[in-house]
């Protein structure tokens, strides 16, 4: 079977090891471990019988949902299916500029996205503050894969010197509100600044797909004549319209994420031969003294585990592996597994 190029494939994973995929422990795709929230399973119950229906194609409902959360006009915002449909369009947008700042390593679907439309790609290093040109800006904040929180005012500063800076918060969301940089509250400011936002994340809906993007209405009106008619489904806008009310789940995040983040640091960082990189959001990237695909190869047969390697990140290679931060017992099945194939490597 071919590598996959994303994290969570649990059919591939399976297919190595000759196991039910329900038998494998995820740490490759950076999913919140409480699961998909109640609420979101009984809005999908509700709204069954609405299967007959087309959906409102202008997404009324959760469109000023969102807009009340975000203390905008429903005409900033655009649903999508997933956060990945609404890239395409976003790199459509920078694929009509002469270059396309990107920074690496970079989630692949980036570069899939940009090349798609024939985007002029520079890559610079997740490092570097300054750049010469002034065409697009594409950046995740926090930083996939590194973990990096790039500072809001930083950003402003890129929205004065490029045409287009397109941000990526599907992550922002596992930062309480006093830690976060999100640029929403900017975003009617700077005509030339794109966010596009998911609840794949944060709210365990990776099958449902729903998310959104945040930009002047100018442009959301370019992106809807572009796409296909009713891009989200109604159940997944149910269920967004549900979860984006359950303050008890976004609690319950917070409290696990909040002990869970050091503990799986802790633990990665006494493993010799491991260096995990800090970082804000709910994963980590490790450096390894021994081979990402080896161990992930090794956790998957010994242990039913399935970490993520990093060999569709170039700039990373096969010393590196990412991996998301799960329940505590779980995190501690991680570390004792790690622990115990390096061992095995050693010997």
């Amino acid at each position: 079977m071919v590598r996959p190029a994303h994290g969570g494939n649990l059919s591939w994973a399976a297919g190595l090891v000759g196991c039910s995929p329900d038998a494998i422990l995820d740490f490759s795709a950076s999913i919140n471990p409480l699961g998909t929230p109640r609420s979101a399973m009984d809005a999908i119950q509700a709204h069954l019988p609405l299967l007959r229906d087309y959906p409102d194609p202008n997404y009324q409902r959760v469109r000023s949902m969102l807009a009340q959360i975000h203390q905008l006009s429903p005409d900033w915002i655009l649903p999508g299916n997933g956060s990945a449909e609404l890239l395409t369009w976003a790199c459509w947008d920078l694929a009509e500029l002469a270059q396309t700042v990107l920074l690496t390593p970079a989630f692949g679907d980036y570069f899939r996205a940009l090349k798609a439309f024939g985007a002029e790609i520079e890559c610079c290093p997740v490092e570097q503050s300054e750049f010469q040109h002034s065409a697009g800006l594409l950046l995740n904040n926090p930083h996939n894969p590194t973990g990096k929180l790039f500072d809001r005012a930083w950003i402003l500063e890129q929205l004065n010197r490029f045409e287009l800076v397109v941000v990526d918060e599907a992550f922002m969301d596992f930062l309480p509100p006093d830690r976060e940089q999100s640029l929403i509250s900017e975003v009617q400011n700077y005509p030339n600044l794109v966010i596009l936002r998911s609840l794949t994340k944060f709210y365990a809906l990776p099958g449902l797909r729903f998310g959104y993007a945040i930009a002047h209405p100018d442009r959301i009106k370019t992106w809807q004549q572009r796409r296909d008619p009713w891009s989200v489904n109604t159940l997944a806008a149910a269920a967004a319209e549900a979860v984006l009310q359950d303050d008890e789940f976004q609690k319950q995040t917070f409290d696990w994420l909040n002990a869970a983040r050091p503990q799986l640091f802790e633990g990665l960082n006494a493993i010799p031969g491991l260096s995990p990189l800090p970082g804000v959001a709910n994963y980590y990237l490790v450096k390894s003294e021994r081979s990402g695909s080896q161990l992930q190869k090794q956790l998957l047969e010994h242990d039913k585990i399935l970490i993520r390697d990093c060999l569709s990140f170039p700039e990373l290679g096969d010393r590196y592996f990412r991996v998301a931060v799960r329940l505590p017992s779980e995190n501690q099945r991680l570390i004792d597994g790690l622990t115990s194939c390096l061992l095995n490597m050693i010997s």
